[in-house]
């Protein structure tokens, strides 16, 4: 069985976290999909509820044997991807999947279900904005920031490659724009 994908996409920093979880809130039949990554926890995350937390040989092993639909070396030693197990759980359950996940994954994700999957990039006003954002978590070093904010400029060159673009300026509308692209795909 097969349902739908709702993949949404967009630099760290772009708000896609909190449309995904305001989606979520507002569409029961939706579930999310937990990425698996390499990288350490961050505090108060848990595993098989925020990602599955695997060490890089262990996703390496993954890759090989082919249980990625999806995956991506993000960072140096940090592999993020998409488990075909994952995915296939919870069409089981009888729910449709949304993602959270980085511009390549979404593009690979989308090559694998045409059909089936909406891509929604989400971009910030700008990369000034975006840096602020960043800044305010406080969650990286300034190297790692850095690499972030580097990332960002060449993910937004990936935004026309999406079915659709909301503008995060106003998280309000944002959600509303969110929440009636995936009404109508739904």
């Amino acid at each position: 069985m097969k349902g739908k994908l709702i993949i949404v996409a967009g630099p760290s920093g772009s708000g896609k976290t909190t449309i995904v979880r305001h989606l979520l809130s507002v569409y029961p039949r939706l579930a999310f999909s937990i990425s698996a990554c390499s990288r350490q926890k961050r505090e108060g995350e848990m595993n098989g509820e925020d990602y599955y937390f695997l060490s890089v040989e262990q996703f390496k092993e993954k890759i090989d044997t082919g249980d990625f639909l999806e995956w991506e070396q993000v960072y140096p030693g940090s592999y993020y991807g998409t488990l075909r197990s994952e995915v296939e759980r919870l069409w089981q359950a009888g729910r449709d999947v949304i993602f959270d996940i980085d511009v390549k994954g979404a593009m690979n994700l989308k090559k694998h279900y045409p059909e089936n999957a909406i891509t929604i990039f989400i971009q910030p006003p700008s990369l000034e904005t975006l840096e602020e954002r960043l800044k305010k978590r406080k969650t990286e070093t300034p190297e790692f920031f850095e690499q972030r904010i580097k990332k960002a400029a060449e993910e937004l060159l990936y935004s026309k490659q999406f079915d659709k673009l909301i503008e995060n300026n106003d998280l309000q509308i944002a959600f509303k724009e969110a929440e009636k692209l995936v009404g109508e795909f739904l």
